[in-house]
């Protein structure tokens, strides 16, 4: 039996990383939305005025939510691929544009990354804060939300440089695993995985 090489470990590190950064997106994040959406609204019908200004709050959130969540959509190959002409090609030509398309996104990840920590320094330099009653300060929600746009940034760059080591090691299903756009068989697996590592979180 093979043993699993440091690329795997990586790669499963990755994931599992990603998994729990989109759980707490999607489970905490959003989950503690509805509760100054909830004030507000009984707020509204009673005392006709908002009292914890959850329309801020749900925006910073939601920014914070897709910040944290992108990496995971990496991971997964949940991102939507137009891939009706690329898979009619030879496997080596198809290989080519998926390597295309995932350096591409690593740049784009790149410069999200980039240009948002710069968004960050400045509001923090200038102690930027929202101009609404509750004054937050700028750099506490655009500070998750560039960290989810920085880990987004080195899976979109990990991603890659992992299935070139596999095309170099004469992997290609291993290379295909992690670029290739998933068909019906990755996607049932990778409920079944998801499922499988949900039973064994819980006690």
């Amino acid at each position: 039996m093979t043993q699993p090489s440091s690329g795997d470990a990586i790669s499963r590190g990755l994931h599992q990383v990603s998994r729990v950064l989109a759980w707490v997106a999607g489970g905490v994040i959003l989950f503690g939305c509805s509760i100054p959406i909830s004030i507000d609204v009984i707020s509204r019908f009673f005392l006709n005025e908002t009292l914890v200004e959850s329309f801020e709050i749900s925006g910073y959130m939601l920014a914070a939510c897709i910040g944290l969540g992108m990496g995971f959509t990496v991971t997964t190959k949940a991102n939507i691929r137009i891939d009706f002409l690329t898979s009619k090609l030879p496997a080596p030509a198809r290989r080519i544009f998926d390597l295309v398309a995932a350096l591409s996104l690593a740049l784009v990840a790149g410069a999200l990354a980039w240009f948002s920590l710069d968004t960050l320094t400045q509001s923090w330099a200038m102690n930027a804060r929202s101009i609404s009653t509750l004054q937050v300060p700028l750099a506490l929600p655009q500070g998750v939300w560039w960290f989810g746009l920085f880990w987004f940034a080195i899976v979109a760059t990990l991603v890659p440089s992992l299935a070139i080591w596999r095309i170099l090691r004469s992997d290609s299903g291993g290379f295909d695993k992690l670029l290739a756009p998933p068909g019906l068989s990755d996607e049932l697996e990778q409920i079944g995985a998801d499922t499988r590592e949900a039973a064994a979180d819980r006690p």
